[in-house]
């Protein structure tokens, strides 16, 4: 990008947005940090729309390499990026959409001894997992970092958002996990793996309507504008039905 364009050019990307948030809310969404965990189907579509919307701090975090398994629904995947690892490959395709975009990207398996660390400072995190136990180590730290966590899941034409906050119920009780109010011994652990034991499938459109979802969730977040889902209200959606979306209150 030519450097007489490096300082304006923000606000030209984000001018289509002018009638829908004021500076304000705009300099607030400039000035956050989000964490998205997961750089495949749903995490994918999740950063790039926070980087289009101009939220001006991301963490990406993703140990993974892309795979042609990837190609059907992950939109940060191509025959070029096949072996090459997620994180390294998202954070080049961001920088090329927002040129002021702050990125850290761990490049790790996210675990207990590191969560806290990759959460910190966060000002949102998202949902991408593709795991319960790691869902439930980075809800249970976002509660105790007070920082909202926007929780997106599919299954086949299936998918579903809601936010976990210090005021709502939480993602294992919302889900009645059980590993509810439980240390993570190996038992319990056992327990919540044989839940979801399979590799569910997917098709394309699902993870990526559930991460553009969960990008506005996160403005609505950090604008305080509108009505963010919050738990114990669910969206859910089933691509197949005449009429895909509906509210459920667990």
């Amino acid at each position: 990008m030519p450097k007489k364009y490096d300082k304006s050019a923000y606000w030209e990307i984000i001018n289509r947005q002018k009638g829908i948030l004021n500076k304000k809310e705009q300099l607030k969404l400039k000035s956050s940090k989000v964490t998205v965990i997961g750089c495949g189907g749903i995490g994918g579509a999740a950063v790039e729309m926070l980087a289009r919307m101009g939220v001006g701090k991301l963490r990406i975090v993703d140990k993974d390499s892309f795979d042609l398994s990837n190609i059907n629904r992950q939109l940060m995947s191509s025959l070029d990026s096949i072996g090459r690892p997620k994180t390294q490959v998202t954070e080049e395709i961001l920088r090329s959409i927002n040129p002021s975009l702050e990125i850290e990207a761990f490049e790790q398996e996210l675990n207990q001894g590191n969560v806290k660390k990759i959460l910190n400072g966060s000002d949102l995190v998202v949902d991408a997992l593709d795991n319960l136990i790691s869902r439930i180590l980075v809800s249970r730290c976002s509660f105790d970092l007070d920082i909202p966590f926007i929780h997106g899941a599919i299954h086949g034409t299936m998918g579903q958002i809601t936010i976990f906050t210090n005021k709502t119920p939480s993602y294992e009780e919302l889900f009645k996990l059980p590993s509810f109010k439980e240390d993570l011994t190996e038992e319990i652990v056992d327990k919540v793996q044989k839940l979801s034991q399979n590799v569910p499938p997917v098709i394309g459109p699902v993870p990526n309507i559930v991460g553009c979802l969960q990008a506005f969730e996160g403005l609505k977040l950090l604008t305080s504008k509108g009505n963010p889902i919050m738990a114990p209200d669910v969206l859910m959606f089933d691509l197949l039905k005449k009429e895909p979306f509906y509210m459920v209150k667990y």
